[in-house]
Order: C-alpha cells, then structure tokens, then sequence
C-alpha cells in the first residue's frame, strides 16, 4: 500500500497538470518560484516524497520502483490520467522511471540535475548508514556543498540557511531510504523506450550530478534537448529560479516539442 504523501495543489483549475518532485533532503516548497509562474497557464502539483516533508515514513529500504509507484498512486488518487513532470535529482530518476513504466501517463519530461544511474552503489549505502546512526545532520555540510555553487552560498546565506533547516529536518530513515533506492537504480536500458518529449536541465558546476549524465540522458531519450545553466549547481533551479522556470515554461509551451 502507498504511503500517505503531502501534497500542494495550486494554480488554473482545470488547466494540464504538471507535477513536481524534488531532491534528496528538499521538500515541496523548493518548487515555489516555478509554481507560483507556471500557476498562470497550469495546474500544479507539488508533493513531498515518501520520507520527506510531511510525507509519511515507511521503514527503508526504498526503491525506484516504490518511489516512481507512489506518483503514480498520488496521480491516481487525485484523477490525474496524464501530466507533464518535472523532477530534480531523485525527483528525475522518479520521473525516468513513470516516463518508462506507465508512459500514458506523461504528457512532457523536464529533469532537472539528475542521472540515470549514479554509483558506485557503496557510496549510497554508506550514506544511508551515516544518516541512521547520525541523522541527516551528518551529512548536511557536504549536501549543502553540492547544492550551490560558492558565489551563490556567499550572496544568499538565508536561502542557505532555509535549505539546511529543511535538509536537517528530513526523517533520517526516510533519507537513509531513498539513499538506497539510488544505490541500486540503472534506468540507463530503459531510458531509449520513453516516448514523451524531454528537456533535460544542468547545473554547469554541479559536482553531484556533473552535466555528463545529463547529456548522456539527453543521448539515450529519443529528440530529447539539452540545456547547460551557468552559474549552477546541483539545485540549480533553486539558484536560478527565473533562467530555469523560463526554459521549463518555453519547453512546455512549445508545440513543435
């Protein structure tokens, strides 16, 4: 059974869904800025992952298929047949995964700084292990590290620190989870079959998803675009919200797409 998971429904009543998901240790209000301005022309969804936000907690470990079921089941539950997704990170590897497993059910693909298999799986469970025995606190200075580039973490230190109190207040067994869910996840075989069309977004210096795996993504997903944003790291649209909602928005509306 799916866990409960917290979500946010928000702009045009009746206009496409497109629904976000977030990162490894965010929650649905890193989405703020593109859903306030693709409220105008959408309907926007925002939802916390299982074992984030104030999503419920299942006992670890997690896995794609688990986490990519669960949209689906909120999809479900809310009478959404077809969306357009936008995910960041573990937020894109969920969207990979729908895009691939139920793709009547995608209207348009954007993903966000993320990869299709990002190993070694050691360095995830190693993680997971850190964050049980510590909580997320453990391992909040080197997430935040990758998260912004150091120009933007120097100009912006209350957005820093709003991102780290989210970060540390993430349920270290359902951080631990998803941690797992990545060790194991290659979409890589499957990513050839996704049918929707797909923009794939970069941070130009995010260390934790490099622009290599997006291009490797933009590669293996057929008439799938490419853009590289700098300066960005691995939340980069969090960094730069309005270059990022931007293309998301010009990339939804294109119909040539």
């Amino acid at each position: 059974m799916a866990p409960e998971l917290n979500y946010e429904l928000g702009g045009r009543d009746g206009a496409p869904v497109i629904a976000f998901t977030g990162s490894l240790g965010t929650d649905l209000t890193m989405w703020q800025p593109q859903s306030d301005r693709l409220g105008e022309r959408f309907r926007t969804l925002r939802y916390d992952i299982r074992g984030h936000g104030a999503s419920e907690v299942p006992p670890g470990p997690y896995s794609m298929d688990d986490l990519g079921s669960d949209l689906i089941a909120l999809l479900d539950r809310l009478g959404v047949e077809r969306a357009s997704l936008c995910g960041l990170s573990i937020g894109g590897m969920i969207g990979m995964w729908v895009a691939t497993h139920a793709p009547e059910r995608v209207e348009r693909l954007v993903l966000c700084c993320t990869s299709a298999q990002l190993g070694p799986p050691e360095t995830w469970t190693e993680r997971a292990a850190a964050v049980r025995a510590g909580g997320v606190e453990a391992v909040a200075d080197a997430v935040l590290a990758r998260w912004f580039t150091s120009g933007f973490a120097a100009a912006e230190p209350a957005v820093i620190e709003r991102m780290r109190r989210i970060l540390t207040a993430t349920p270290a067994e359902g951080y631990a989870g998803c941690c797992e869910a990545i060790a194991e996840m290659d979409l890589t075989r499957e990513l050839p079959a996704i049918t929707a069309p797909t923009l794939v977004v970069a941070g130009e210096e995010d260390p934790a998803t490099p622009p290599e795996h997006g291009r490797r993504i933009a590669e293996l997903i057929p008439a799938a675009r490419f853009e590289a944003v700098s300066p960005a790291a691995h939340l980069a649209t969090v960094e730069r919200p309005d270059l990022t909602t931007a293309m998301i928005l010009r990339f939804l509306s294109d119909e040539e797409a």
